[in-house]
């Protein structure tokens, strides 16, 4: 049976001409292995790279509460960033000594024309800052869809604590960091170290030595460092080790005065000891039992790690994971476990931020 194509429209003389070609086979194996090649090469993540364009613009103020921040340096700026052309959002964040604005601009606002107009602004207007306050020169930093994380790693154990906890995951850090593709590798959640002081009221006494005397001395010994509160009526001091001290020993050897005409030692006057300051915030960790009930809770610490920009995130979330197993029972004792969560394939268990 010989069928017309001569009646037929524009379309169907186009699909008969395919039909009756020996290349049609030929084509639709092109375009079938064209397609899984695509789909192979595309990099594939939760957050596509959309050009949205954000920054934080750091101001210290040194030695300030959180309200003076406020009043005096977090609300002006926020007024004169928000008249930026292109701006969606401005909102501020107020800590002791420190202002955060974080700036948000409009989807399809180039990055760098964003960047550049909230750079003039904040130069042309810096006259808002009261500088005969002590207040710094602003820091802006560029924020964007590459600072998510693509991977999270608790740490956890039941006989370990978050002190504990953390030294292990520092030691992890450096070597997530030489997993091709990554870019920052931070740790959420441990207590920090700080090199405790026990002040002996008596022997400060016996010895001429003041809390002034003690006080000018930690801060020059600790780069110019602030000093942390008095504690415990007056009787403990906690700073952070700067950098010419490693341990608490090489603090307890500080001279902080001199009586007739002989050194003063920190230890002659305190006791001093290495310890973990009050933590300003915890991670805790805890599976699902049995009913849907959460079983028993662990102190933990979390590790994120942000890819680089145009990384694939699945390739990258995946080589992050080969080389924690490649840790374990090395720099990640045995003691410690470890529970994954991949930014890209929410999965595994929750971990609880407080």
């Amino acid at each position: 049976m010989t069928t017309n194509f001569a009646n037929f429209g524009l379309a169907g003389r186009t699909a008969a001409a395919f039909l009756q070609a020996q290349l049609t086979p030929l084509l639709a194996l092109t375009a079938l292995l064209l397609g899984a090649f695509a789909v192979f090469v595309t990099p594939r993540e939760e957050e596509p790279q959309i050009n949205v364009t954000m920054a934080n613009v750091f101001v210290p103020f040194p030695g300030a509460s959180v309200r003076d921040v406020e009043q005096m340096v977090a609300t002006p700026a926020e007024q004169v960033l928000s008249q930026i052309a292109g701006t969606e959002h401005v909102m501020s964040v107020s800590r002791p000594g420190m202002a955060i604005i974080t700036v948000q601009f409009k989807v399809g606002v180039p990055r760098t024309e964003a960047l550049v107009r909230l750079h003039d602004a904040v130069s042309s207007n810096a006259d808002w800052l009261p500088r005969g306050l002590g207040v710094l020169d602003p820091l802006v930093k560029p924020k964007g869809i590459d600072d998510v994380p693509i991977v999270g790693l608790t740490l956890f154990s039941t006989s370990a604590g978050a002190y504990d906890l953390e030294r292990v995951a520092h030691s992890i850090e450096t070597d997530l960091k030489r997993v091709p593709g990554t870019r920052e590798v931070r740790t959420i959640g441990g207590p920090g170290r700080a090199i405790m002081i026990e002040i002996d009221p008596a022997r400060m006494s016996g010895s001429g030595v003041t809390v002034s005397d003690l006080r000018v001395a930690l801060q020059s010994a600790n780069a110019g460092m602030p000093v942390g509160e008095l504690l415990s009526a007056n009787r403990a001091v906690a700073i952070e080790s700067g950098s010419f001290f490693e341990s608490a020993q090489d603090l307890a050897d500080l001279v902080v005065g001199v009586r007739a005409g002989k050194p003063v030692f920190l230890r002659e006057v305190a006791t001093v000891r290495d310890g973990a300051p009050p933590p300003s915030r915890h991670v805790w960790h805890g599976a699902v039992g049995k009913e849907g009930k959460d079983a028993a809770e662990h102190p933990a610490v979390t590790i994120t790690v942000t890819k680089k920009p145009g990384e694939n995130a699945i390739d990258v979330a995946n080589a992050v994971m080969r080389r924690v197993e490649m840790l374990k029972n090395t720099v990640i004792p045995a003691e410690v476990q470890v529970a994954a969560v991949s930014y890209t394939h929410l999965t595994l268990p929750t971990n609880r931020e407080v």
